[in-house]
């Protein structure tokens, strides 16, 4: 059986907003159960009591559980960069953007969202990949995510190299069926093998349009471009039914009109959200490793999550961040916010 490793430790720390710990350690985190809805839930410690360097390096310093029984959402790390085609790392993106969502609170006052006072949320560990062997870890994930969707947890993922969506999409189909994607990327990842192989970074979604994953008219892609081998490089998308929005038609203008169009194709649908970093433009998100010059803005990332608040968001992840290549942390910082704005995104948030 597959089990999820904890991230540092076996439980969480921190107590919520206005609970003051005693001096010196941090209480542990409680893991409750979502039964009742008016039961407490867990919270990040708040920085006014626990200061930021204190606890395991869990995500937003939340409580880490082995399973997912009685959880609404999960962070999952999924440490895997052998599918990667350029520079590697990404292996090292879930522990690095951990590190760096200390920095991340409670509420999020510009959508209003309270996903802390709605949802039951921890952080799940790191799935156990097999770093030797591509296939086996595609197996484990899929295994992993499909104990996890089957409990009624939405998973938010941190990746990771973009090979490790082609198995969770596997899981999601498991329940929900073929499964509505929003994809933002620089590129398309549909190819359909490099050096012979069929499964790296580069096809996770041409092998769910071969598996039936999805529904190929609830498939958006947004933020696409770069150099290619051919002058028609998305007729195969297209052909298939997906929306291809390339980054230049996004340059200089608000993405807000967009994603409207977005909710009214995706409808009540089940939707997975895939978001890689090499989307954002390297000045902002150097730490990749396939960088593309004239990508997205970071606020113009934020308006394509919170344009999907009112979908049926049933997963979402945050793949391809590579630490080596950004000493500072600010990619992982960067994905460390678009991971809190996708909780925040999730069906059954509190908005005020």
């Amino acid at each position: 059986m597959l089990r999820l490793l904890a991230s540092g430790c076996a439980r969480g720390s921190g107590p919520g907003v206005g609970a003051r710990p005693a001096a010196g350690l941090c209480h542990p985190g409680r893991r409750q159960s979502r039964q009742a809805s008016d039961a407490p839930r867990n919270l990040p410690p708040s920085p006014e009591f626990v200061a930021r360097p204190v606890g395991v390096c869990s995500m937003m310093r939340l409580p880490v559980q082995t399973s997912p029984e009685g959880l609404d959402a999960a962070f999952i790390g999924v440490p895997l960069d052998t599918g990667t085609s350029n520079r590697p790392g990404a292996r090292f993106g879930p522990r690095r953007i951990r590190e760096e969502s200390v920095m991340l609170r409670t509420v999020n006052p510009s959508t209003g969202a309270l996903p802390f006072q709605s949802l039951m949320v921890a952080d799940l560990g790191d799935v156990n990949v097999n770093l030797y062997n591509l296939q086996d870890s595609c197996r484990r994930i899929q295994e992993a995510y499909e104990k996890i969707v089957a409990a009624g947890c939405i998973p938010l993922t941190l990746g990771g190299d973009h090979t490790i969506t082609y198995p969770i999409l596997q899981a999601m189909a498991k329940k929900h069926g073929p499964v509505g994607l929003l994809h933002v990327d620089a590129h398309t990842d549909t190819a359909d093998k490099a050096l012979g192989e069929k499964l790296y970074h580069g096809a996770p979604f041409r092998r769910c349009v071969d598996e039936g994953l999805l529904d190929c008219k609830c498939v958006v892609q947004i933020g696409i471009r770069g150099s290619s081998t051919t002058l028609d490089p998305y007729r195969y998308n297209r052909s298939q039914g997906f929306r291809v929005v390339l980054a230049e038609d996004c340059w200089m203008k608000s993405l807000v009109p967009l994603m409207g169009e977005v909710r009214q194709q995706m409808g009540g649908k089940p939707i997975y959200i895939s978001f890689d970093i090499d989307a954002l433009d390297p000045a902002y998100a150097p730490g990749t490793g396939t960088p593309e010059i004239a990508g997205l803005t970071p606020s113009q990332a934020l308006e394509i999550i919170r344009g999907c608040q009112g979908l049926n968001v049933v997963g979402c992840d945050l793949v391809e961040v590579s630490p080596p290549y950004d000493l500072s942390g600010n990619t992982a910082l960067l994905a460390a916010n678009l991971l809190f704005e996708m909780l925040c995104a999730l069906p059954k948030v509190t908005t005020v």
